[in-house]
This record gives structure tokens, C-alpha cells and sequence, in this order.
């Protein structure tokens, strides 16, 4: 059995998001599964997907820290600043992190651990909502 559709997710601020509970809300299908595998992925190239800690938020603001600090913005290499001085620090980010994760489906569940969550990376300063598709195979 598949499923495949596309999603938003709703406008976030620049950083790093939970977004499991907003994915699977979307998603009803996923509890006719009893095994199978779920893969997400983001049609934009200036945020990533990423599976990370889903409890201490302090996790995600020291994601944002690091990577502000990898890949800054304003630097003079940078040919591409026609869109804003984050831009190309987030395609940067965003080809470093991916584009899709791919979870386990038990039980009509993601199977994942107790203390992990989709990540939605937001590299860009003021960006919209994002799109997702989300293709789910099993039985």
C-alpha cells in the first residue's frame, strides 16, 4: 500500500522546529499501517529536515548557534545576494542538513525513539510556510 501527498507546514521563525505532531496530524492514513516506512521531504532549498532531541529546546537553540556560526552570513565570497544576506547561508545549511528523513512505521506509529523529532531547519529570516510530501509504503 502507498500514500503520497503534499503538506504545509505552517510560517516559522528562523531555527529549528518540532514538527512530528504537525506532520502526523496530517497524516490519518499512518494508522492503517502495521509496519511500513514514512519519508519526508521539503521542496525548498533554504530549510532541511533533520531527526533530532524532542524535549530540551535549549538543543535547538544551540543548532541555530552552531550553524550561524559555520556558515555566516555577509561574507564577501558570496556571489549570490540578490535575496538577502541569508540567502546563501541557508542553502548552505540547508544542502549540510538534507532535504528528507525516512522513519519506521509500527504499529500505525512512527517508530521513532522516545527522545527524537522531525526537525523543521528555518535558515531564512522571514520565510513562509513550507511544503512537504510525504510518501508512506507498508501494509
Amino acid at each position: 500500500m502507498w500514500v503520497q501527498k503534499e503538506i504545509s507546514l505552517k510560517p516559522r521563525p528562523r531555527g529549528f522546529h518540532i514538527v512530528t505532531d504537525e506532520i502526523v496530524r496530517q497524516l490519518p492514513e499512518l494508522a492503517q499501517y502495521s509496519i511500513g516506512m514514512l519519508h519526508v521531504f521539503i521542496k525548498h532549498t533554504s530549510a532541511s529536515l533533520t531527526i533530532n532531541e524532542n524535549a530540551d529546546p535549549t538543543v535547538r537553540m544551540d543548532f541555530e548557534s552552531f550553524f550561524n556560526r559555520a556558515v555566516p552570513e555577509n561574507e564577501p565570497y558570496y556571489a549570490h545576494t540578490l535575496e538577502g544576506s541569508d540567502d546563501m547561508p541557508a542553502h548552505i545549511k540547508s544542502s549540510m542538513l538534507g532535504s528528507s528523513v525516512t522513519i519506521p512505521v509500527t504499529k500505525g506509529q512512527l517508530n521513532l525513539g522516545m527522545w527524537q523529532g522531525i526537525y523543521l531547519c528555518e535558515h531564512r529570516n522571514h520565510a513562509s510556510g513550507r511544503e512537504i510530501v510525504i510518501t508512506l509504503q507498508g501494509d
